[in-house]
């Protein structure tokens, strides 16, 4: 088995494991998140630890994953999730309209975008947002989609951008 499959999940309190014949779920104070159960994986639960095991005649492919995805939800149902992005550049601003999003990112049209279910998105200033939810794949998806309408561009850097996130300038031609 693994390293990562190794290691013990701990449940905080507020948090539980349900295992199911093809699902697991876990309920927490920030929601519920359910998940198909993995071949050949097999999930215990005592004293507020869950762990994983293998069936004896399978391969090692499902524990490290079955192990990350499950110690994923447990945080996003107990804390969450969340991804800030900013918006760099001169004009380039958004806010919100009733739940949708509305990016002025250069176009001759503003950017209207629907927040799927289950995600929360604020923007506490004109540039910045700030996306939140339980599921980390569906927040990092939904991040990358509103990074996707303008990526930063390699010149200027003018786009929008992860928190944090390093461009890496090109130089300009020489004459």
């Amino acid at each position: 088995m693994s390293r990562v499959a190794k290691q013990p999940i701990n449940l905080p309190k507020g948090v539980e494991l349900t295992v199911g014949n093809d699902t697991i779920s876990v309920k927490g104070p920030k929601g519920t998140l359910v998940m198909v159960r993995l071949p050949g994986v097999t999930i215990a639960q005592e004293n507020g630890v869950a762990s994983i095991s293998l069936a004896e005649n399978t391969e090692d492919k499902f524990g490290g994953t079955a192990r990350a995805l499950l110690a994923n939800m447990v945080q996003g149902v107990s804390a969450g999730y969340e991804r800030k992005l900013e918006l760099v550049g001169v004009g380039y601003r958004v806010a919100m309209q009733g739940k949708s999003l509305n990016l002025s990112l250069g176009f001759s049209h503003p950017v209207l975008f629907d927040a799927p279910e289950g995600i929360s998105i604020e923007t506490p200033t004109q540039t910045e947002v700030l996306i939140k939810g339980t599921d980390k794949q569906r927040v990092g998806q939904v991040a990358a989609k509103i990074r996707g309408f303008r990526p930063p561009e390699p010149y200027k850097g003018k786009g929008v951008r992860y928190a944090g996130e390093k461009i890496t300038l090109k130089e300009a031609k020489k004459a």
